[in-house]
């Protein structure tokens, strides 16, 4: 019998040469602790924008939990960077606590987050006179809010978006005059020098392509010149299903496109609808460009949504179900790919609070999921593909919209109008 001391020598070399080595351990930490601007430049990280909300209302917050199974799903999906919107509400905080726990859980989830603060005008959702020169008074709190928990979650969130299409002058009810957004984000980055927030932490605004410079020359100010230089990277929002409506241009079936198949005509129509929102992106580069700027410009927000029974439905512009949906999707993600731009889609889950009055509006059809955990057309090859085994959203298995059935689903899609033919009266 082998003497005690000699038994636990021999027990510690060989627990010893199971452990990584410090070299290794530090590696494997790294590897899934990555900084912003190495996140945004790996392609195979994709990117979306979240909320967990379930019902018709925010007052009722999803629960860890509820999060936590949001986040499995999207994680099987390869997205490692979500979008949140605001610090005010509990939200985003959960969703931070909710990585936090998942990460401790297993060691291998990798998940960051671009935390948005959301910023309004001085008297935004009152009935007091809107002033857009001068800010609220939540702004200040909300950005001290959002360096509280990027300070808290260093491993987790990489990315400040000061504002959430803040600038933009058709959001009459909040939006702010460029100045307001800068000061804030030279706030955010002077913070970074004096190592009171992480200075690897990106610093930007997500906000309409023509807040940024790439539509009316109305928004070309001093101020936004000075934004454009002083964030870490433009992020721009481009929504070409908003303009099959509002500017349909590129929308429709040419004359010369009549003798297509149905497939192929709606192949065309959404091919025009990615060069569009294309467009929209190279106007913002040229903008930037003109200033003699060279950063990163990612994409912030674009989706398309699934069903709506007003401007985008059946009696408008026709645009919206499952199956367009699914082409735009993917001619995004395969565009945004190839050219190594981040593009955070909209969305991951349909949120019924977006138009609670309104039940049938396209605001609550963006999610690539139902509420119910029901995968859309765009994620019917994940489900085939065993993607989702084993998860859930509350009691819901994650399976097809229409039972997988695309005969079904063929039944709600409308052909895209013959162009210049779209009904502007819904």
């Amino acid at each position: 019998m082998k003497p005690i001391s000699l038994v636990l020598t021999s027990i510690l070399i060989v627990l010893a040469s199971c452990q990584p080595s410090q070299k290794e351990s530090k590696s494997m930490q790294n590897q899934n602790n990555l900084t912003a601007q190495q996140i945004l430049a790996k392609p195979e990280y994709l990117a979306i924008s979240y909320g967990g909300y379930r019902e018709n209302t925010r007052d009722i917050q999803p629960t860890i939990q509820q999060l936590k199974e949001d986040l499995k799903i999207m994680y099987a999906l390869n997205f490692r960077i979500l979008r949140t919107y605001n610090v005010r509400l509990p939200h985003a905080a959960n969703v931070l606590k909710a990585i936090n726990e998942l990460k401790k859980e297993d060691p291998n989830f990798e998940m960051y987050v671009m935390l948005g603060a959301w910023i309004d005008c001085k008297n935004a959702w009152t009935d007091k006179p809107l002033n857009h020169n001068e800010e609220s008074e939540h702004n200040a709190i909300e950005i001290e809010r959002a360096v509280e928990l990027a300070n808290m979650y260093p491993d987790i969130v990489k990315i400040i978006a000061v504002g959430n299409e803040a600038m933009v002058k058709w959001a009459t009810s909040y939006y702010v005059q460029p100045h307001i957004i800068l000061k804030w984000v030279n706030h955010l980055q002077e913070l970074k020098t004096k190592g009171k927030l992480a200075k690897e932490v990106w610093i930007t605004s997500s906000d309409n392509f023509a807040s940024w410079g790439g539509g009316d020359v109305e928004y070309h100010t001093p101020e936004l010149e000075d934004l454009v230089k002083n964030v870490d990277y433009l992020s721009i929002h481009t929504y070409p299903m908003h303009d099959t409506h509002y500017n349909p241009v590129f929308w429709g079936v040419s004359h010369k496109e009549k003798g297509l198949s149905n497939s192929e005509k709606m192949e065309k129509a959404m091919e025009r609808a990615l060069s569009y929102a294309i467009s929209q992106y190279d106007s913002v580069h040229n903008y930037m460009r003109s200033l003699d700027v060279d950063k990163p410009i990612h994409i912030g927000e674009t989706g398309w949504a699934s069903f709506s029974d007003r401007h985008y439905g059946p009696d408008g512009s026709k645009a919206t179900d499952e199956y367009k949906q699914s082409l735009y999707y993917h001619k995004m993600r395969q565009w945004a790919t190839q050219n190594k731009i981040k593009c955070f889609y909209f969305e991951a889950f349909d949120e019924p609070w977006k138009d609670a009055q309104y039940p049938n509006g396209s605001e609550n059809f963006f999610g690539l999921f139902t509420v119910d955990g029901k995968a859309k057309y765009a994620l019917w090859e994940e489900v085939d593909k065993g993607t989702f085994n084993g998860l859930k959203r509350g009691k819901y298995t994650i399976k097809k919209t229409y039972d997988g059935n695309l005969e079904d689903l063929l039944l709600d899609v409308q052909m895209p109008p013959i162009k210049n033919e779209i009904n502007f009266n819904h």
